[in-house]
């Protein structure tokens, strides 16, 4: 794997992971991080609409399945990074939050501490999160008897 690739994986899943948290969430981890640089609003943050789009069966011919709600910020640090930020909902604080954090994780001298900081918790927090609803799932499962089982 390339650097270049490396950092597109690592960018995909810091941001995929602040998409899924909440402004008070990140808030909540940022005071426990070193701060963050001053940055400037290059876009937003601001609410709109994106079209979702779906194929039947997986596979089949694109169809428009309707609107969502997106909230998008961009941000530039006093060093010159770029941050982008598009979650789905409302919330403006957590784009401008979320936009502020993909700048200053490009910085690899800021990276560690808040991967340590903000990342990382908030991660392990979504994930239990997914296996506690996977727990509650399960629990109402039905399996039903087959011919192969009766033999």
């Amino acid at each position: 794997m390339t650097d270049q690739t490396a950092e597109n994986a690592a960018r995909k899943a810091w941001l995929a992971v602040l998409a899924r948290a909440s402004a008070e969430e990140i808030e909540a981890r940022l005071a426990e991080a070193p701060p963050l640089p001053p940055h400037s609003l290059l876009r937003g943050p601001e609410i709109g609409l994106v079209m979702v789009r779906g194929r039947a069966g997986g596979d089949g011919a694109p169809f428009n399945l309707g609107e969502m709600t997106v909230a998008r910020c961009s941000v530039v640090l006093e060093g010159g990074a770029v941050g982008h930020a598009l979650r789905a909902g409302r919330d403006r604080r957590a784009a401008e939050l979320s936009a502020v954090l993909d700048a200053a994780l490009q910085d690899p001298r800021l990276r560690p501490a808040l991967e340590a900081a903000v990342i990382a918790p908030l991660a392990e927090a979504q994930a239990a999160r997914r296996a506690a609803e996977a727990e509650r799932a399960a629990a109402t499962r039905v399996e039903f008897l087959s011919m192969v089982q009766i033999r």
